[in-house]
């Protein structure tokens, strides 16, 4: 019997690099003439893995997402893996922006995958583990046609293909 082959689908994102973008956007906020006295606000919660700006409007909030969103491409930080929440109303006219950092793979995401994966007839078996998938096979073509098949497709969450053996 042929050995098999598999890999992991992961979603992971590297909380430092974050950090790193975070701490450039805060800096860029005070150094920028539009955003330095604005009063605005951005802070990171690595517990909670969410980042929260308090703007004084919806327009100096999008100012700084911008600017985020800039850092954290320039980092390789896959833009999908911050879902932005809607904008609440805060003391007097502020409002507040949260947005969560995703990691891992939840129970609907993958199984949405594996059903994509068996649509497709692919000769391989999917396994969900936790947050993540296990995909293995005897024949590494079906994995690298599995992988190219799963690049096209948007799941609304960054995915990486890790542990190929």
């Amino acid at each position: 019997m042929a050995k098999e082959s598999s890999f992991d689908v992961v979603s992971t994102v590297d909380m430092q690099e974050i950090d790193n973008a975070f701490g450039q956007t805060r800096k860029e906020m005070v150094q920028r003439y539009d955003l330095k006295d604005s009063g605005a606000e951005i802070s990171l919660d690595k517990a909670a893995k969410t980042i929260t700006i308090h703007a004084s409007g919806d327009f100096v909030a999008r100012q700084i997402i911008d600017v985020l969103n800039s850092k954290l491409v320039k980092r390789g930080i896959d833009l999908k893996s911050l879902k932005w929440g809607k904008p609440v109303a805060a003391t007097g006219q502020s409002i507040r922006l949260t947005a969560s950092i995703i990691e891992g793979i939840d129970r609907d995401t993958a199984g949405i995958i594996n059903k994509d994966i068996k649509a497709e007839k692919f000769k391989v078996k999917v396994q969900i583990e936790g947050d993540k998938l296990r995909v293995s096979s005897p024949s590494r073509d079906s994995l690298q046609e599995v992988i190219a098949f799963l690049k096209e497709k948007d799941y609304g969450q960054p995915l990486q293909y890790a542990n190929y053996r």
